[in-house]
């Protein structure tokens, strides 16, 4: 197998920095060489020295057409490199990406400008969701001033939960602060989620969940019971418009109810929760798992999906 970093992201939104910043590091000082196929050329270019201490060499595919399987066998056998980069054109659709079989997507990095991130979010979300879709890493980068970063940081959590979300700022990493951002307070005897506190809630718990150990939540979900679930678990959640209306996925975590199997598939329900932390397989390790306190059935809500933009 050949093994291929995929670096993805708009014009200008700083793929070639990231690949040269890599290129510095030690970790990438190894043997071989390394193949950067590059699909879209912004104002920086690759240094030639910088190329020469690494043992890189840049191929330019300029037209999505000749982004094809063959073409990139043809450009693997003219310099045989142990590894390849590709910094992937933002305006190609990553779904439509084909690779020679025997190239294996290692490790996928989206980056995205902060300053521009709401105007693609709102006029190419569709392309943009493609991008972070299988990416374990997005990097947001030049946010300075930025006040929204726990918005973005939602609206990516959205479509791809399990990514690592970084921000950077001209003096490295910023942390971002969420907790006061909530739309609900944490200290109430019970923290009731409307639509768009539920959200934020399944979305911050991921990152955060030790801000809701021992919390006692309440929300009106939908009832979903996998055919595979353990006896006495159901799953509580909603669906969401996470990019768009064809791209819409169920929001829910386990939770522990003795009545379990007395509920009914896509029922409403109101429910009240007590949110741990536990194993549970799916997880593949430990994760948030409620413990049903009160389930009242209840009428589906005037707003049945909820959305992240």
């Amino acid at each position: 197998m050949k093994p291929v970093y995929l670096i993805n992201g708009f014009l200008e939104s700083g793929k070639t920095e990231f690949i040269t910043f890599t290129m510095n590091q030690p970790y990438f000082q190894i043997k071989g060489k390394t193949l950067i196929l590059l699909c879209e050329e912004g104002e920086i270019e690759y240094d030639a020295a910088l190329l020469k201490r690494s043992n890189s060499v840049v191929e330019v595919i300029e037209e999505e057409a000749d982004f094809t399987p063959a073409h990139l066998v043809e450009l693997e056998k003219k310099h045989k490199p142990d590894r390849i980069i590709i910094e992937y054109n933002g305006m190609w659709n990553c779904k439509n990406m084909k690779l020679p079989w025997y190239w294996k997507v290692e490790q996928q990095i989206t980056t995205i400008d902060g300053r521009t991130f709401p105007m693609y979010y709102t006029n190419m979300r569709s392309l943009l969701a493609e991008m972070i879709r299988k990416s374990e890493m997005i990097i947001f980068n030049r946010c300075d001033g930025i006040e929204e970063l726990n918005v973005y940081k939602r609206n990516i959590k959205a479509v791809n939960p399990g990514a690592d979300v970084i921000f950077e700022g001209e003096n490295g990493e910023i942390d971002e602060i969420f907790e006061e951002d909530l739309p609900y307070d944490l200290n109430q005897d019970v923290i009731v989620l409307d639509n768009q506190g539920y959200g934020i809630w399944y979305l911050d718990s991921m990152d955060h969940l030790e801000r809701y150990i021992g919390k006692k939540i309440q929300f009106v979900a939908m009832v979903l019971k996998p055919d595979r679930i353990k006896k006495g678990y159901f799953v509580p959640g909603r669906m969401a418009m996470t990019c768009c209306a064809d791209d819409m996925a169920f929001l829910g975590y386990a939770c522990e109810y003795a009545g379990a199997e007395d509920l009914k598939q896509k029922e409403w329900i109101k429910i009240t929760a007590t949110v741990t932390r536990e194993y549970w397989e799916d997880y593949q390790g430990e994760g948030p798992i409620l413990h049903a306190i009160s389930v009242e059935k209840t009428k589906a809500p005037k707003e049945e999906v909820i959305s992240f933009s």
